[in-house]
């Protein structure tokens, strides 16, 4: 077996076409989608990027493994202690390492570890490739390295490469010949002026307001961002630059499919699509960014398509992401680490069948400090740091009838919060009756000054 897995930073579902996105941003990543499963409701358990790929690899939820934030202690993954062994855990625990105990050729193809000092993430590979732009690296310097990776060992049997595309993440740095795809294109129907001016007056961490100043201080190095946002038209500036880094992405993806082509390996590769985390465009008056515990931020993609599996199938059911290593380890005929706080979904992928949780607990450290439940129709967001965006105690949205959080119904429907808070409750019990330590690290990104992000915007401000 060849496992495939494609990461692409800050990718949103709803803005691939494959998931009912208006417009042709994927077409490459829509071929896969047909020949797989489509996971519509596949979230990370903690964002943004360091707590989720963290979470990720190793197959526990940032309350069990320490990371949770971007800076601090928080943002380390904690000690084994006095029970660590000759080596740690993540030797054979980590989403690489269990598939190299099960005789894979591991390799990473990222500078994720560098970037975030977050070297655990390195742990269980065989290989490692950084190419030393710590996440700036653009889709045409980073295809290289792959196809060449493909052309020298794509024949062989039994690999698992990661192949990290960073295009979609903020700021989008799509080369200038690329132009514009979508400059005809409509913007999302829920956007109205009305959102547009309502969201104009807002004032917090990439507000639009924000993004006007950082257009100043930091963008205007790179020649899309040069615009303010002063009118509806010109907020199209931000949908048009992220859809367009899209579109870049799913060129290079296509032609990583070529090479599997060429190779005459395609039928008989996994191939695995899917992100860290979303990209707010809009959601709870945020752009361009990936900092609250909600459906824009924690709603990621996941279409796999495996040999002889099912086809044309999507998923409705809830799973978080670090479901995968208990996934593709029992589809590879291993055993569950003790450790994993994932459950495996590997039916979905073989019978087509929904095998999904009755809610998730969604956290977010980094940019506030949140912890939401998703579950039936609902999300639920109960804020202990706003962040400085004025963010209410809760929140709780309709997602069926109201996808993009305009309505917070927290105040009428008390009834819908109280069952929210026992699901936090009952997965907070069982988080600490389980961790080797008793410090819920949300609570030391508050007793150290709040989340880094936070602090860094209240400095700049």
């Amino acid at each position: 077996m060849r496992i495939l897995y494609l990461d692409l930073d800050s990718l949103r579902p709803d803005h691939i076409s494959s998931y009912g996105y208006h417009r042709n941003t994927t077409p490459n990543i829509d071929e896969v989608a047909k020949e797989g499963v489509m996971f519509t409701n596949y979230y990370c358990t903690d964002a943004p990027c360091l707590p989720s790929r963290s979470a990720l690899m190793s197959g526990r939820f940032g309350i069990h493994n320490g990371v949770v934030g971007h800076g601090g202690t928080a943002a380390d993954m904690r000690h084994e202690g006095p029970s660590r062994a000759f080596n740690d855990r993540l030797v054979h625990e980590s989403l690489p390492g269990s598939l190299r105990s099960l005789g894979y050729k591991t390799t990473t193809i990222s500078t994720f570890a560098e970037r975030h000092s977050a070297w655990t993430f390195n742990a269980g590979f065989n290989e490692v490739f950084n190419l030393g732009k710590v996440g700036h690296e653009s889709a045409d310097k980073v295809l290289p390295v792959a196809l060449k990776w493909l052309d020298d060992n794509g024949s062989s049997d039994d690999w698992f490469l990661h192949l990290n595309f960073w295009d979609p993440h903020t700021p989008y740095r799509t080369p200038d010949e690329f132009g514009n795809p979508f400059a005809d294109d409509a913007m999302p129907e829920w956007i109205t002026k009305e959102v547009f001016n309502e969201h104009k007056q807002r004032v917090g961490q990439h507000s639009i307001d924000h993004m006007n100043e950082l257009a100043k201080t930091h963008y205007f190095r790179w020649s899309r961002h040069g615009k303010q946002i002063e009118t509806y038209e010109d907020l199209r500036l931000i949908i048009d630059n992220y859809d367009t880094a899209i579109k870049y992405i799913d060129e290079h993806v296509g032609k990583v499919l070529e090479k599997l082509e060429q190779l005459g390996i395609m039928e008989d590769t996994a191939i695995l699509i899917s992100a860290d985390h979303g990209e707010n465009m809009g959601e709870l008056g945020i752009y361009s960014e990936h900092g609250t515990a909600d459906e824009g931020t924690c709603r990621i993609p996941m279409i796999i398509r495996w040999p002889n599996g099912a086809k044309g199938i999507i998923d409705h059911g809830l799973h978080y992401h670090l479901d995968l290593a208990p996934t593709l380890t029992s589809l590879l005929g291993g055993i569950k680490a003790d450790s994993w706080d994932g459950e495996s979904f590997a039916d979905s992928i073989i019978k087509g069948e929904s095998e999904g949780r009755e809610y998730l607990v969604i956290s977010q450290c980094a940019h506030v400090c949140q912890r939401s439940v998703r579950f039936d129709d609902w999300l639920y967001i109960r804020t202990y740091h706003d962040g400085h965006n004025g963010f209410p105690k809760e929140m709780l949205f309709n997602i069926k009838e109201d996808p993009h959080e305009q309505r917070n119904l927290a105040e009428n429907r008390r009834d819908i919060c109280k069952d929210a808070v026992y699901y936090l409750n009952e997965w907070h019990d069982e988080m600490m009756s389980t961790m080797d330590f008793d410090v819920d690290p949300l609570w030391t990104v508050m007793k150290e000054g709040g989340p880094l992000h936070a602090k860094e915007f209240k400095v700049n401000k």
